[in-house]
């Protein structure tokens, strides 16, 4: 993403600030409001230090890197704002838009969880393609993607900071959407920590903890090595999480997706090895 950067080899031009829209492809749907009257104060002051990054549309320009700088020259009330224009294709547009909103310090769990899906459909780009090219592990990658199957209401608990990315995966364990609400708002009466959190669901459910733990020890201890070989073989080649599990000479391979988008992106791999 060098050319992003290269700013001070680009051409600076005056825009209008009604001739540029918000890119239709940024992730990001909520900007905090108290750091964006900060920004615009500071814009008031100082004006724009650095230019926003556009690319040319029908109706004008579309923002491909900036969108806050974009917000708090309105706020202000400027009529024009210092902008490098780039040509680009739809494709590369949202790409440059997703990883710069991933370079966010303020990026919140949920935030993130859907700026990695969004790049995975964009690109048709696997868990392990994606954390290749933003330098971070795959199980990284897989643990952030688990919390798009939180139910709505949870998701937007997280999205306003009331609850942590910890939080939100260890509901996940309780597998029931209403048992999940619940334990949530469990969370906020009594301010638990994900540890307190961890404790509660396991001493109402034993079992969940027993079974989950019989399983796990079980695959550890009886999964050959070249079962082991292959599931990671095949979680790199699909780029999500794969259990093979063998009795005698049958067996199965499932195969985790995290929401419609990525089991559509599933279907589309494996019809591609026919």
């Amino acid at each position: 993403m060098a050319d992003l950067h290269d700013r001070h080899l680009e051409n600076i031009v005056q825009l209008n600030l009604s001739d540029i829209r918000p890119n239709p492809y940024q992730p990001r749907k909520h900007f905090n409001q108290e750091k964006l009257e900060e920004l615009a104060q500071s814009i008031a002051q100082h004006g724009v230090l650095q230019p926003i990054v556009v690319t040319s549309s029908v109706q004008g320009y579309y923002i491909v890197a900036g969108e806050r700088r974009y917000r708090a020259s309105q706020y202000v009330g400027l009529k024009t704002i210092p902008a490098i224009i780039k040509e680009m294709d739809d494709a590369h547009m949202r790409e440059l838009a997703i990883i710069e909103n991933l370079q966010r310090e303020d990026l919140n769990p949920l935030e993130e969880a859907e700026s990695y899906h969004q790049l995975m459909d964009a690109l048709s780009l696997t868990q392990q393609q994606v954390a290749e090219r933003l330098g971070k592990s795959r199980p990284y990658i897989a643990n952030m993607l688990r919390l798009l199957q939180l139910p709505v209401k949870i998701r937007s608990l997280i999205q306003k900071g009331q609850l942590s990315g910890g939080h939100g995966r260890t509901l996940l364990a309780l597998k029931n959407a209403t048992l999940m609400e619940q334990y949530a708002q469990k969370v906020l009466d009594e301010a638990w920590s994900v540890r307190t959190l961890e404790a509660k669901i396991a001493e109402q459910q034993p079992q969940l903890k027993n079974k989950t733990s019989e399983r796990l020890n079980s695959s550890k201890k009886r999964k050959p090595a070249r079962i082991k070989q292959h599931e990671q073989q095949l979680a790199t080649q699909y780029g999500t999480k794969v259990d093979v599990s063998t009795t005698g000479a049958t067996g199965k391979i499932t195969l985790e997706f995290y929401s419609e988008q990525d089991y559509r992106r599933l279907i589309q791999l494996l019809r591609k090895e026919k």
